[in-house]
């Protein structure tokens, strides 16, 4: 809550200072953390960093000079990324560069314009309401400059390179669920990683959503798709609500399973959703050609709660118990991934277990429950099971499997991913 309240007044967005910022006080907490300035103009897949924006502040002033919009007391109230604009506008012209919500009177929403060169104020219906005829000057004071997109990754490498992901957004101005209960789990999370020694390892991303997990993807993709085992997007985690499961694409990764098994273990009653609910940075970690196993636990989900992209996802909004709860959560995740390992068979096909003595050389019979054993881990072996869920399949104890487990590796039949 200290960070989330330190960074609060920060106006984030793709680019810009809002975001080294924020993530300058990230690092004062996790002293690892990685801050990396990707320029303008660099291509990522089919997408370019845009320029930097450099915003200062934006007011829309009556005709009588008083101030009735001013950002400095909202980073919502200007539209992210709105060129400069110096202009004197009627109401009725005014009016088409106003964005307000009717069904929520006294909330600020959130709007956009990072691709199409725009402008425009948000304001609550009820400013909007009672404004009146007459002149109003708009002022937004603001630059775009050949600058940077900033990002930050923290690495807490393991016993094998085998990897798992958490990742987070930091482009959303002052929104406390939607934005920042993301990366400061992201941050608790790489905080109690490092009190381990881990067997597996750790990648923990801050980057701005949608670009800059695409460009991470564009840089990275070849080690991730052959070290990332499971991976998790970090996004709505402070409030004290219903919790949500989002998948990954197919609902199948050893990500899904770990996530279900572990809302299942802590009793935790949540809503099942399906990928066509997607919103967040799993459209870029799963989509085709891509195909990461990337999914994703949460409180509300985003899109469904009123405050959602409002004034309303306030401080007021999360609390410290909703914040420590997802912390939990996703802690005990942890322990189940170190608790647990995933064989991968090393062969095409069966192989051939009786020159290996680990099957009889007089075939006909039945199989011995330790072959039969045996034959089913091998069969099971994809990569995308765990020893966990093998026993159970298989119903025998972990020991029992982990001895035939080790047995295949000996025989190099089995590898652990």
């Amino acid at each position: 809550m200290s960070f989330i309240r330190t960074v609060w007044d920060l106006p984030r967005s793709i680019t810009g200072d809002g975001v080294r910022k924020t993530l300058n006080e990230a690092k004062k907490l996790i002293p690892e953390l990685q801050i990396e300035e990707v320029p303008t103009g660099t291509i990522a897949y089919d997408w370019e960093i845009p320029k930097e924006w450099v915003f200062r502040s934006a007011q829309i002033l009556d005709d009588k000079n008083n101030v009735i919009v001013d950002s400095r007391n909202s980073n919502l109230h200007v539209v992210s990324y709105s060129v400069p604009v110096n202009e004197i506008l009627s109401l009725e012209e005014l009016q088409l560069k106003l964005h307000s919500d009717p069904s929520l009177p006294n909330a600020i929403p959130y709007r956009t314009s990072y691709y199409k060169s725009d402008w425009g104020f948000c304001v609550t219906q009820k400013t909007r309401d009672s404004l009146r005829s007459g002149n109003y000057r708009v002022v937004i004071d603001a630059d775009f400059i050949q600058g940077s997109m900033t990002m930050g990754s923290i690495f807490i490498p393991g016993k094998v390179e085998s990897e798992i992901l958490f990742t987070t957004y930091i482009c959303h101005p002052s929104l406390a669920n939607n934005e920042l209960s993301g990366p400061a789990i992201a941050l608790g999370i790489a905080n109690y990683l490092r009190s381990l020694e881990p067997y597996y390892s750790y990648r923990v991303l801050l980057v701005p959503e949608t670009i800059g997990s695409i460009y991470y993807l564009s840089r990275n993709f070849d080690s991730l798709k052959r070290n990332l085992i499971a991976g998790y997007v970090l996004t709505c985690l402070g409030d004290e609500k219903s919790w949500n499961y989002l998948p990954s694409r197919t609902g199948i990764t050893i990500s899904d399973k770990i996530a279900k098994r572990v809302l299942f273990k802590q009793n935790i009653a949540f809503n099942s959703n399906s990928f066509l609910s997607r919103g967040s940075d799993e459209r870029q970690y799963c989509s085709p050609n891509i195909d990461l196993p990337v999914c994703s636990v949460m409180r509300s989900r985003y899109g469904t709660y009123k405050e959602y992209h409002t004034s309303l996802d306030n401080l007021d909004f999360i609390s410290k118990k909703g914040l420590s709860e997802s912390l939990f959560f996703y802690t005990e995740l942890i322990k189940e991934f170190e608790s647990n390992r995933i064989p991968k068979a090393t062969t095409f096909g069966e192989p051939m277990f009786s020159k290996r003595q680990l099957r009889s050389n007089l075939g006909g019979g039945n199989l011995s429950n330790n072959e039969m054993l045996i034959s089913n881990v091998m069969a099971y072996a994809d990569g995308n099971n765990d020893t966990t869920e093998m026993a159970e399949l298989f119903d025998v104890s972990k020991k029992d499997l982990s001895d035939v487990i080790k047995n295949l590796i000996d025989n190099d039949l089995i590898q652990y991913r």
